[in-house]
């Protein structure tokens, strides 16, 4: 199916302000939720995969609050994007959908599941799910982006775009020049420091020693339903070592990794990304 950011962009106002998706296709929902990073959006994370999903599902690709599309809430960018997802499903009375979600979209789609199970059906993951059991955290490509959200500048997002993919012929011009100006959004710019910056990271490390609250991979057990968790073997921000944790844990899960793949599963193995993820939400 050819899909058009034009013919497939909408809008939803709520009280916290505009949420904007993408929607195409017919068929059971699936919802598909980004990841984080300079430049990022549903849309670019997704626009090569959508027209393929869009052909056995009615897909929704929200633009998370505070990354430059959707209006931001001024919270925390995990919470205010898993509180995204509620407002989005029950403004549109969606009851369940079946889930795509990259790296950080797999973090709020693995919360949601484990908090409301009723919203989710299935669940797809591309990376960034678990937790770093042989790899040093920050991994490489953590400590690429947070050099980034300390000080932004081209180099750096070029050096952390390279970081994303084994095959470095990925990263165009016209790519570098997309993400560039994208990255440049100011509520883009906060959310990058306020996730990735030395002093937050810094904050965050301290907050997770100290507190009482268990950390969601934790709790990956609460995951009912079924899981298809997918990893590049060359990603260098999320090591496949993190698999390890949720593919044991998680009750029904299934692990898929891609061989000369980096981050971007969705981008670099697209054919068999699409065809894993197919076979899986079919059965």
């Amino acid at each position: 199916m050819d899909v058009t950011f034009e013919d497939t962009a909408r809008e939803l106002t709520t009280d916290n302000g505009v949420l904007r998706y993408h929607e195409a296709g017919e068929g059971p929902p699936l919802i598909l939720l980004h990841g984080s990073g300079p430049g990022v959006t549903g849309w670019r994370n997704y626009r090569g995969n959508l027209g393929t999903f869009a052909e056995h599902h009615h897909c929704y690709v929200l633009e998370f609050p505070g990354f430059g599309v959707s209006d931001a809430w001024g919270g925390m960018p995990v919470l205010d994007a898993g509180k995204s997802v509620n407002v989005f499903m029950k403004a549109l009375g969606i009851d369940s959908a079946a889930f795509i979600g990259n790296s950080m979209g797999g973090v709020v789609g693995v919360n949601l599941a484990i908090r409301k199970p009723a919203l989710v059906s299935k669940l797809v993951t591309i990376g960034g799910v678990g937790a770093n059991l042989f790899s040093p955290q920050p991994t490489e490509g953590l400590q690429l982006l947070q050099e980034f959200a300390d000080a932004p500048d081209k180099d750096k997002l070029v050096r952390w775009l390279r970081g994303m993919v084994f095959d470095k012929a990925l990263v165009t011009e016209e790519l570098i020049a997309e993400r560039w100006e994208a990255a440049n959004n100011p509520d883009a710019l906060e959310t990058g420091r306020s996730m990735y910056g030395s002093a937050a990271f810094e904050m965050q490390q301290q907050f997770m020693a100290s507190s009482d609250t268990p950390p969601y991979w934790s709790m990956l057990h609460k995951v009912a339903c079924p899981t298809l968790l997918t990893w590049g073997r060359d990603d260098r921000v999320s090591p496949p070592d993190m698999a390890l944790l949720p593919m044991r844990t998680i009750p029904d899960a299934e692990l898929h990794v891609f061989p000369r793949c980096g981050h971007w599963v969705m981008i670099e193995a697209k054919a068999a990304f699409e065809s894993a993820v197919l076979a899986f939400l079919g059965r």
